[in-house]
């Protein structure tokens, strides 16, 4: 009878060994076909966007929205399919040494081979997903053939990156020679007592491009000078550390320490101001009380400074003016059609032979730019959108008929998003996510470039080139994005590439509307901890005491944003490498992180990590494990020691430090791939520049003695 019942167990347990089998041969081509068909499912995906944004009726807008955020959820579970059948592969080693080799060799075996078991079921389920979400759109809301753009979806040819007109170059400024003059004349004339002087005016009309302007023009004739964005949501604390950090830069002296209170801030930028005539630019006020806490920073010294403020709210001047001597400049007229059409032609036509418009397309040009309203920011985001396009007629006709819908169907401020919107719907892929991230910055943040585009790089945005590092690509993304007026250059290099940039406040605003309909990311701040999809992708935490619950939700990046004072706590930090397995990049940058978890290495698709500005004072030997990190910041921290581990990461790109004291020269060698790594210090024996020299990938070199006191870079050709 037992000998019965173990048979029939066989007979029944054969074929599906057999079937498990077959599936493990056929997992790899499975997975292969996944990842080609997930690039053609999200061009699906945008097909159906497009579909959407020009439904008419709300109703059924709102029903196609509805159906792409499904299709976006099945392109997300199609990625976590890859990416955990990419985790089963990984080599696992065993924790106990003194176990028996073959026993841990075979128990390692075993767990590797149920995990792809795994895989390859959930990829099989994740096909039918595929299939059943792509033709439940299609049964609902056929995709109809639409015309597309002839460059649209070919590769850019990439121009030599050009500063934005807008807010650069004073020679592309158009409509502003009045309202410059005068305010001219208010800052460099007239009382000796402290001014304040107002740029008022709705978004979009120029207030920042015009203060910017006539702040550039004038600050040399004063002894010193800031420029500070303020924003909706600023800090006093964190205004009053940016003003003296900006003073003491000009000043070219070092802030001053151990200031933590309101009540030193204050005083310290008291200090520096006193007896000084000064010209400081407050960008962005959002509401009276702004006054409140600047005011006793800004002494007036009777020495004719002044303080230049843009504010969209006129209540912001009428309540300075109860303490203060108040001038105001409404900026309210927009352009003339004449200076508008102006505009438009110099960024539509930038990059043509003569820079004109030719004559088959006056008469279109003259039909958008007057639905742009006479709006600077409008007008130049759509300028440098159509100086991507061909210049045909038919193409530019069809795209003033669809932009007439948007701006019909929404008042003013609307119309403008909109408009801004569609800069964003003629991105290519892989520049929309890299224009999404933006979204994952406060407002007005000035974003290193580096930064951002070794953040890009992580997350799988930059496509490689032939002939071309990864960074090199990403450059010339972010140059397209400028090109496009989405991204503003905020400064340069010496080699002319973008230091750091950011994104003006409307585009900032659109961007939050588009990453809230595709679950991209989401902001969490003090006021709100709830995630509000459950496909959120990427996560910015701004508060110190997160609690709330993201449940499954397949993040890939995490930014914590709490500031140095507030310390991050130990629940957050230890809950991330448990929870978030698939994670790409983990940024404390700024926060006030003061220990690394043990657990990090669990990490391993990991491939972007910052402790920059963090109070760590060392690493945690589980970084051996995380075999795909390219970039390591720790910057600005206490560590001063390199673990042996770190020279396990054969991946790493960017080793950056500005400083360590001991670190295991002996096996850099080794890790190839690196293209940045901390100052190198000459030793007598030779052996830290011999293993340097192995570095093949390296881009650039600083050297230095003992002593830290003789310091010489190097930028090496590739």
């Amino acid at each position: 009878m037992a000998e019965t019942a173990v048979s029939l167990a066989g007979q029944h347990a054969l074929p599906k060994i057999l079937e498990a089998v077959k599936m493990l041969r056929d997992l790899p081509k499975e997975v292969r076909d996944i990842t080609d068909e997930l690039e053609s499912f999200q061009d699906f995906i945008n097909d159906a966007d497009k579909v959407a944004e020009a439904e008419e009726d709300d109703g059924r807008r709102h029903r196609i929205k509805e159906r792409v955020m499904r299709l976006r959820e099945t392109a997300f579970h199609m990625e976590d399919a890859i990416d955990e059948y990419h985790i089963s592969c990984e080599d696992k080693q065993p924790d106990d040494p003194r176990c028996a080799a073959l026993l841990c060799e075979a128990v390692a075996f075993t767990k590797t081979q149920i995990l792809l078991l795994q895989s390859a079921y959930k990829i099989q389920d994740v096909k039918s997903l595929v299939r059943a979400e792509r033709d439940g759109f299609q049964s609902h809301f056929p995709l109809e053939q639409r015309p597309t753009s002839s460059r649209g979806n070919q590769d850019v040819t990439w121009q030599k990156l050009r500063m934005d007109p807008l807010f650069i170059e004073e020679d592309d400024v158009v409509g502003l020679d009045g309202p410059r003059d005068t305010l001219k004349n208010w800052l460099t004339k007239g009382r000796k007592k402290r001014t304040v002087i107002f740029v008022v005016g709705i978004p979009g009309v120029g207030k920042t491009t015009l203060a910017k302007q006539v702040y550039d023009q004038v600050r040399n004739n004063f002894e010193c000078h800031a420029l500070i964005t303020v924003s909706q949501s600023y800090s006093v604390e964190g205004l009053l550390r940016h003003m003296l950090n900006e003073i003491c830069k000009e000043k070219k002296e070092d802030p001053p320490k151990d200031v933590s209170t309101i009540e030193s801030l204050t005083e310290e930028v008291r200090n520096c101001l006193r007896n000084k005539r000064y010209v400081v630019l407050f960008d962005d006020v959002w509401n009276g009380k702004f006054w409140d806490h600047i005011e006793s920073a800004v002494i007036d010294n009777k020495n004719g400074s002044r303080v230049l403020i843009t504010t969209r709210d006129e209540k912001v001047a009428a309540y300075c003016r109860k303490s203060s001597f108040v001038k105001v400049h409404k900026l309210e007229k927009p352009l003339t059609e004449e200076e508008s059409l102006k505009l438009f032609c110099k960024k539509a036509f930038q990059y043509s032979s003569d820079g004109d418009c030719p004559e088959e397309l006056e008469d279109i040009s003259l039909e958008i730019v007057r639905k742009c309203k006479g709006l600077p920011l409008a007008i130049v985001s759509i300028g440098g959108l159509l100086s991507q396009k061909d210049e045909s007629a038919p193409e530019w006709g069809q795209f003033s008929r669809d932009l007439s819908l948007d701006l019909e169907r929404n008042s003013e401020l609307n119309s403008i998003t909109k408009i801004l919107g569609l800069s964003y719907d003629d991105l290519p892929i892989n520049l929309r996510s890299c224009l999404l991230y933006f979204g994952m910055y406060p407002e007005d943040y000035e974003v290193q470039s580096d930064r951002l585009i070794r953040q890009w790089i992580a997350e799988g945005f930059v496509k490689h080139e032939t002939g071309k590092s990864l960074e090199e690509v990403g450059q010339q993304y972010l140059s397209g994005l400028v090109r496009r007026s989405l991204v503003q250059v905020s400064s340069l290099r010496i080699d002319g590439k973008v230091k750091r940039c950011r994104v003006h406040d409307l585009i900032h605003n659109m961007i939050l509307g588009k990453v809230k309909d595709t679950g991209f990311c989401q902001y969490i701040d003090e006021r709100d901890q709830s995630v509000s999809s459950k496909i959120v992708r990427c996560l910015t935490i701004a508060t110190d005491d997160f609690s709330g619950s993201i449940g499954s939700s397949p993040i890939r990046s995490i930014f914590i944003r709490t500031g140095e004072d507030e310390e991050v706590s130990e629940h957050l930090v230890n809950k991330i490498p448990t929870n978030y397995m698939l994670l790409k990049v983990l940024d404390f940058e700024g926060s006030g992180l003061r220990y690394v978890p043990e657990n990090l290495g669990n990490l391993c698709h990991l491939k972007y990590l910052s402790f920059r500005y963090t109070g760590i004072e060392s690493l945690s030997k589980s970084i051996g494990k995380l075999q795909n990190l390219e970039t390591l910041d720790i910057r600005g921290t206490d560590v001063s020691e390199m673990l042996e581990e770190i020279t396990k990461l054969k991946k790493l790109r960017h080793l950056l430090s500005y400083y360590i004291s001991s670190i295991q020269w002996k096996d850099i060698g080794g890790m190839t791939s690196l293209h940045e790594i901390p100052p190198v210090i000459i030793d007598d024996d030779g052996v830290v520049i011999r293993e340097v020299g192995k570095l093949e990938q390296l881009r650039e070199l600083t050297v230095t003695d003992f002593t830290g006191k003789h310091k010489e870079t190097v930028f090496l050709d590739k």
